[in-house]
């Protein structure tokens, strides 16, 4: 029987662009090959996926019961959160606004019952 297990990060302040570019990388693979991979990525996007896999490896096995070697990413996806406009002064008494994006990642693990 196989199982999935879900976890979200929301409102992480990193546009979903940039997010999705890390996310690309490790989609589908097992989920200690995926951890490692992201701790050595430069990305600062790898950081807020970092945490999310760890917290979705440790929901599996908390609550689950399911063996860590067993999981794997089937579903990994960044959708955008809401825009903060911020305002910047410019010359000649001009508006420059500033948009602070944000993102919700969300992660699906599936893992085999033996």
């Amino acid at each position: 029987m196989d199982f999935e297990v879900r976890a979200k990060a929301r409102y992480v302040p990193m546009s979903a662009q940039k997010v999705r570019l890390v996310i690309d990388q490790v989609r589908g693979m097992n989920a200690d090959e995926a951890l490692g991979l992201l701790n050595f990525m430069t990305q600062a996007a790898a950081k807020p996926v970092f945490k999310l896999v760890r917290s979705a490896i440790a929901n599996a096995e908390e609550n689950f019961g399911l063996v860590r070697e067993d999981l794997y990413i089937t579903q990994i996806h960044a959708d955008e959160g809401p825009t903060r406009r911020w305002r910047r002064f410019g010359a000649r008494g001009r508006f420059k606004p500033l948009l602070r994006r944000s993102s919700h990642i969300s992660v699906v693990l599936s893992g085999h019952e033996d």
